[in-house]
């Protein structure tokens, strides 16, 4: 989910359904040789056929980007994640309908709340149970975050003086591309040097060169409160099956 025009990489020549485009059209200026001007009008994503269906499954009220927000709730079901598994893996989704429109509704619902999360993830609160200790140290350089305790996901040690405790075990059950997004925020943040070239990548670059001391902390604390409110929207989708 993306709040910005995406290119055909952003993930790695993939492909992008967006709720709507933009065409290029040609706009005559009515001078004497015609002259002709682009333009881009905006298109929907979403076609009117499955507009159609889909308010004469779930009443007239139904608008397109109740059916967008739909799909990304739909995407997040874990029934329709194992129902569909193997086919995920080698052809592009093929979405199925529910059948009753309560359904239809929550899906939709959670769909928007995860779209809220997801494109303002840097912005969520910490939560209040998460407790932070050794801020007041001021020291918020990174080089490797770390679990202290083998098989002990609740406690993450962010640098020598600074620990982030209490994390709900639930957060990570919230996995992108096979890892926990709390642990790929762990990986990609810290200080690595290239064997091969010998260039280091280090993280407190940018927030020392954007005056933003705490933001690595901050980012980890915002993705432990996405994770969560992430699982948990996704736990009360209803169920794809119908009784």
């Amino acid at each position: 989910m993306t709040d910005l025009l995406p290119d055909l990489h952003t993930l790695q020549t993939g492909q992008c359904f967006p709720l709507y485009y933009y065409k290029k059209e040609a706009v005559s200026q009515g001078t004497l040789f015609n002259a002709e001007k682009d333009e881009y009008a905006r298109k929907d994503g979403i076609t009117d056929f499955i507009q159609k269906r889909c308010r004469d499954c779930y009443g007239p009220k139904v608008n397109k980007e109740d059916i967008f927000f739909y799909v990304y709730g739909l995407l997040h079901s874990q029934d329709y994640r194992q129902a569909f598994a193997a086919d995920l893996k080698k052809m592009l989704p093929r979405l199925p309908l529910v059948e009753k429109p309560a359904d239809f509704w929550a899906f939709s619902k959670a769909g928007r709340a995860l779209a809220d999360l997801h494109l303002n993830y840097e912005s969520q609160p910490a939560l209040p149970e998460v407790k932070v200790e050794g801020v007041e140290s001021g020291k918020f350089h990174v080089t490797k975050m770390r679990f202290p305790n083998k098989g002990d996901k609740s406690v993450i040690e962010y640098n020598p003086w600074i620990r982030v405790s209490n994390i709900p075990l639930e957060a990570y059950d919230y996995v992108i591309n096979g890892r926990s997004a709390i642990e790929w925020v762990m990986e990609r943040y810290q200080l690595k040097i290239d064997k091969a070239s010998g260039i280091t990548n280090d993280p407190n670059d940018w927030t020392e060169e954007h005056e933003k001391p705490r933001y690595i902390l901050d980012l980890l604390l915002s993705v432990i409160t996405v994770s969560v409110e992430t699982v948990k929207i996704v736990r009360e989708l209803p169920g794809l099956c119908s009784e």
